[in-house]
């Protein structure tokens, strides 16, 4: 039996599998479990293995690879249009090989077990930041609703509640009191559990040459740099900068039609994650930026010119992005370049 291209679509428990020949008729079409999938591609002649990317596919394609195969995982918007009449799991298996086979489809580097636990430490770092914040939110509401007005910012609220909580004469009843304190032992828990977090994410960045070149570049910091080369990976899946800008969601969204070009917002696709991150390191580096000597600063002076600076802020995050992919794709450090006296 020959099969040219493998299409799987991945479910939990079990899987539909599609395979085409070179002429690209059906010659192949089942239902199996993961486990006897790998098996069963095994005992096949190398050829193209075709996935959505979704919960597990890493893993799968690792383990095709390992048996010869060529692995290509595609995102399922673009898996989608190839789709025929009613969906099912084969047609959908049937839509992921057809769709491997077209040569301007765009593919999904397969990540290695290494990139995916540091995707997985950068995810729940952000449950737990979450998980803060709301917590602070009920804290403070809790608090407005006996006539307790604390100001903005993290700090000043744990301030304000220590006085209280503290104080000599009860300032809440005994019930709200003992309520309130233990919603600030669990704070004090998430901050611990975060920093424990942030101190791993700096040991790491200290130990891999990629993300030591990322630090190099202003408002990365080792937060950004290692999430960034988790999800990036071989900057050579990017043709050009501006490709991974665009895979971030920080390029224009376009709606042109009749040749009349119409430039709107952000596109925001891709990691909403990264893209946050992106932002906060560009708003953060902006007013030490926008003063510096340098061909860069110069650019940031002109946009404040004639933007508002929360343009500024994206523009410069789609700025770094296209650093970030020089620094990787030709491995070397950031070396700004300074004006002329």
């Amino acid at each position: 039996m020959e099969v040219s291209v493998l299409g799987i679509d991945l479910g939990k428990n079990s899987c539909s599998v599609v395979g085409l020949d070179g002429t690209g008729r059906v010659v192949v079409r089942r239902r199996m479990r993961r486990e006897t999938v790998i098996a069963f591609a095994g005992s096949l002649a190398p050829c193209v293995v075709a996935m959505e990317a979704c919960c597990g596919a890493h893993h799968m394609g690792r383990a095709l690879v390992a048996h010869g195969h060529t692995v290509r995982l595609m995102s399922p918007e673009y898996v989608r249009p190839y789709v025929k009449a009613q969906k099912n799991d084969d047609r959908d298996a049937e839509a992921i090989a057809e769709a491997a086979t077209r040569p301007t489809m765009r593919f999904v580097e397969l990540k290695s077990q290494e990139q995916l636990d540091m995707q997985t430490l950068h995810r729940i770092r952000d449950q737990l930041v979450g998980e803060r914040t709301s917590l602070m939110n009920q804290i403070r509401s809790l608090l407005l609703e006996r006539g307790h007005i604390v100001p903005q910012g993290r700090a000043k609220l744990a301030v304000r509640l220590g006085e209280m909580l503290e104080a000599e004469e009860p300032v809440l009843g005994f019930r709200i009191h003992r309520l309130v304190a233990d919603m600030r032992a669990r704070w004090i828990a998430l901050d611990e559990r975060i920093a424990d977090l942030d101190a791993e994410f700096a040991q790491a960045a200290l130990t891999d040459e990629r993300t030591q070149r990322l630090l190099t570049i202003p408002g990365i910091g080792a937060l950004n740099a290692t999430a960034l080369v988790a999800a990036v990976g071989d900057a050579r899946t990017f043709a050009r900068g501006r490709d991974l800008a665009a895979w971030l969601g920080l390029v224009p969204r376009q709606a042109t039609t009749g040749g009349k070009p119409r430039l709107l917002g952000i596109t925001k696709r891709g990691s909403r994650y990264l893209r946050k991150i992106l932002i906060q390191g560009a708003r953060s580096s902006l007013p030490t930026m926008s003063k510096s000597n340098t061909r860069l600063g110069a650019w940031v002076r002109g946009l404040l010119s004639r933007a508002h600076q929360n343009t500024v802020v994206v523009a410069l995050a789609a700025k770094m992005a296209r650093i970030v992919w020089a620094l990787l794709r030709h491995g070397r450090t950031y070396e700004p370049t300074l004006l002329a006296a």
